[in-house]
C-alpha cells in the first residue's frame, strides 16, 4: 500500500513538473464565488420604483433602499482547453421604505434568485494567468413582499419567474494554478463589474 501511495505521489509530482515547464493550466474543474454591481435585478428594481412613482403621480415612492448586489456561485467543467461548461447561481436582496403622500407606510423586500446554465471561453489559459469570456442564459425567481405598518392596507406578496442572462465580455484571472482572483467586465445578472475568487482542480 505504501509503495502504491509513493508511486501515486511521484506520478502527481511528475505531472505537475511537466505542467510547470510548459506553463499550461490543465485543470478540469473550477468553483468560484463572486460579487457584482449593477446587475439586471438592480436595474429592474430601479425601473419598478420609477414606474410606481410615475403611475401614482408621485404619491407613492420608495426611499432609503439597500440592495446587496449580486452574490454569485459558479461551477465549470472544461471539456477542452478552450471551452468550459457549467452553471451560475446568483442571489440579490433589496429592502426599501414605502412612502405614500410623504408618510412612511411600511417596508418592501425583494429577493432575486437566478440559475443560469453557462459556457466559458478561454482565450488565454496559462499556469498563473488567464483571459476569457463567459455567456450564461437562464431564469430568475423573484419574490416581492410589502409589509405595511400604517393604515389599513394588507400586506402583499407575489412571485414571478423571468428570463435572465449574463455576458462577461472580458475576464481576467491570476494567482496560483489552483487558487485565483478574477475580474470581469460585462452585463447581466452577475453585474457590469464582477470580482471574485475561484478554486481550480
Amino acid at each position: 500500500m505504501k509503495k502504491i501511495l509513493v508511486m501515486a505521489a511521484v506520478a502527481m509530482m511528475t505531472a505537475m513538473s511537466v505542467q510547470a515547464q510548459d506553463g499550461y493550466d490543465d485543470t478540469k474543474h473550477e468553483i468560484g464565488i463572486s460579487y457584482g454591481g449593477l446587475s439586471n435585478s438592480t436595474w429592474q428594481s430601479i425601473g419598478d420604483n420609477l414606474g410606481s412613482s410615475i403611475l401614482s403621480l408621485g404619491t407613492v415612492r420608495y426611499d432609503d433602499g439597500n440592495i446587496t448586489g449580486a452574490i454569485g456561485l459558479e461551477y465549470f467543467y472544461h471539456v477542452s482547453a478552450v471551452v468550459g461548461l457549467g452553471a451560475i447561481g446568483t442571489y440579490t436582496k433589496e429592502t426599501k421604505d414605502m412612502f405614500i403622500v410623504g408618510d412612511k407606510y411600511g417596508e418592501a423586500k425583494n429577493t432575486f434568485i437566478s440559475v443560469l446554465p453557462a459556457a466559458k471561453f478561454n482565450w488565454l489559459r496559462k499556469k498563473y494567468f488567464g483571459m476569457y469570456s463567459k455567456l450564461a442564459v437562464g431564469a430568475s425567481f423573484t419574490s416581492k413582499k410589502e409589509d405595511y405598518t400604517k393604515g389599513s392596507t394588507e400586506d402583499r406578496s407575489e412571485s414571478e419567474v423571468n428570463f435572465n442572462w449574463q455576458a462577461s465580455i472580458l475576464g481576467l484571472e491570476a494567482g496560483s494554478p489552483y487558487l485565483r482572483g478574477f475580474l470581469e467586465l460585462g452585463v447581466g445578472e452577475q453585474g457590469v463589474f464582477v470580482a471574485g475568487i475561484r478554486c481550480k482542480f
